[in-house]
């Protein structure tokens, strides 16, 4: 099958493209996407009410039918997971999915033709980056969450994201490489690449007998980023955003093409990001102002993911060192967010006496001093610091008693924040470190009723099946994992590790043929969709 990754070119270094090449070569041709902001000028966001996102007809969908954009997503992420890169903390997985859900509702109609279902994630890429993958899957680079100042700034790249899976500009795309019998996007990718070491070299590769199929298709790739950026502008004006953290936001990524030189235009797939500025400039001038206060979630996000970024000792000295130099500042923001990033970083370090005491200092910063005039902060935080709380509390080396102590603390946090499904495995784990096992799995178990594509579900059922000494389900709940993993091989090993459990049912026997027959048609079914697509 080929390749469809939906991936921005702009300010790419040489690693990151090799890093994405290596994890996704094997599943798509890439359709560019790229980094949010401008859009042609003279046209101004509206209200929520009014705003009126652009249909595309039945063009695309003879292409690539919506079903399969969907699977094939689900394939790519499948892949992504596997990852090293990929920034598996549920504390920034939920901030993600929860800041583009809010911008996705702001708008009738951003989900598309398709109703997509849109999930967001973030890459451990230092690059200034986004990008849009088939059927809504949205991924953020850790270095565009932590170079962001605000959420403005975040929301105008998130937006033009969702702009891109709103207009389906990767079923677009294949229809206008059937149309002109285009070679694979790659080869585009070898002659940007090789426009940074010889002009002449990418002008043979653009020139060559199939070069002009190239060109139209860049051309078509930079129509579709100045449609994404118009959709991104209303996305974003709708859901309240300032909409002046788009300019912001390129200047800082304008700054960033200054060291890695960005591409002549005629090779680039995005239109140049003084053009992007200037267009944007001239639209939010028609536009009113807005200020919107960041939610302190924002600040925390970046904070864990800046600890995540880089793990080696020089990496977090160096965040240490970031994290002190903010204290210093005086919004009160900062101050605390660099005081939970210190004790996450001393949590990661197992410093856990240490983790405590930042954690306590960032949670008494959140509370204005008694005689001082303070602004009202937008969010109090509390999902994301009972989150922390709770990873403190079930590291390991904790005593028992603390350890007991977390499940009821766990029980709260769910009840007070029911939407954070990083707080509902919190739950399940600290039950099942207490000992609290058929708790764990009755919970579990209603869990995965609601939630049937989370595979970490599956993990701690499986955990908590075989602290029970329930062999049989246990391989079962493992064999669900590894379905949402992507790896159908596994899971029938799984299910035929259950079935010669001593424990087995005559009840669960029968489940499990029933399964295994399901995930061998949907093997069969896989191997249709390589051939199907393009």
């Amino acid at each position: 099958m080929k390749s469809l990754t939906y991936s921005a070119l702009t300010s790419s270094t040489p690693s990151a493209s090799r890093r994405w090449r290596r994890s996704l070569a094997a599943l798509l041709v890439s359709a560019a996407t790229g980094l949010a902001c401008a859009a042609p000028a003279g046209q101004a966001a509206n209200a929520a009410a009014g705003v009126r996102l652009p249909t595309l007809g039945d063009t695309a969908r003879g292409d690539l039918s919506p079903i399969i954009e969907r699977k094939l997503g689900e394939e790519i992420m499948r892949e992504i997971r596997r990852d090293r890169d990929y920034l598996d903390d549920d504390q920034i997985l939920d901030y993600l999915n929860h800041f583009g859900g809010a911008l996705v509702d702001a708008v009738p109609g951003a989900r598309g033709e398709t109703g997509a279902d849109f999930g967001f994630f973030a890459v451990r890429d230092p690059v200034l980056n986004a990008f849009a993958l088939p059927g809504g899957f949205i991924g953020i680079h850790s270095g565009l969450l932590i170079a962001a100042q605000t959420e403005s700034e975040l929301a105008s790249v998130m937006s033009h994201e969702i702009g891109h899976v709103s207009q389906r500009h990767i079923a677009r795309m294949i229809g206008q490489q059937k149309q002109d019998a285009l070679l694979p996007l790659a080869a585009m990718i070898l002659a940007a690449l090789a426009a940074k070491a010889s002009p002449d070299a990418a002008m043979g590769v653009l020139m060559g007998g199939q070069g002009l199929a190239i060109d139209r298709q860049l051309a078509f790739s930079r129509d579709a980023e100045r449609e994404a950026d118009r959709v991104g502008f209303q996305i974003m004006g709708a859901g309240g955003y300032d909409t002046t953290g788009m300019v912001a936001f390129f200047k800082r990524l304008q700054s960033a093409n200054k060291v890695y030189g960005e591409m002549p235009a005629f090779l680039s797939s995005h239109p140049l990001t003084g053009e992007r500025i200037a267009d944007i400039q001239s639209r939010i001038r028609e536009t009113p102002q807005r200020q919107r206060a960041d939610a302190i979630e924002f600040h925390l996000a970046r904070a864990r993911a800046r600890v995540l970024q880089d793990g080696s000792t020089t990496g977090l000295r160096d965040t240490r060192t970031t994290f002190e130099t903010q204290l210093t500042q005086p919004q009160r923001q900062q101050q605390v967010a660099a005081q939970y990033g210190l004790a996450y970083l001393s949590l990661k370090q197992g410093d856990l006496a240490a983790a405590r005491s930042w954690l306590d200092k960032s949670r008494a910063s959140m509370k204005p001093k008694d005689g001082v005039l303070s602004a009202a902060l937008a969010s109090d935080g509390g999902a994301m610091f009972a989150g922390l709380d709770l990873e403190i509390k079930l590291a390991a080396g904790q005593p028992q008693e603390v350890v007991q102590g977390a499940v009821k603390e766990a029980e709260q946090a769910v009840n007070a924040y029911p939407l954070s499904r990083a707080l509902a495995r919190q739950y399940a784990e600290a039950m099942i470190a207490a000992g609290k096992f058929e708790d764990a799995t009755r919970y579990l178990r209603d869990q995965v009723r609601m939630y049937r594509e989370d595979p970490k579900l599956y993990d701690l059922m499986a955990k908590a099946y075989s602290s029970q000494g329930k062999i049989a389900l246990q391989h079962m709940a493992l064999a669900e994992s590894y379905v949402l993993a992507g790896a159908l091989p596994a899971a029938v090993d799984q299910l035929n590790f259950a079935r010669k459990a001593k424990d087995v049912s005559f009840y669960e026997q029968s489940v499990i043929d029933a399964r295994e027959r399901e995930l061998k048609e949907r093997q069969r079914e896989l191997k249709e969709l390589e051939e199907t697509v393009p």
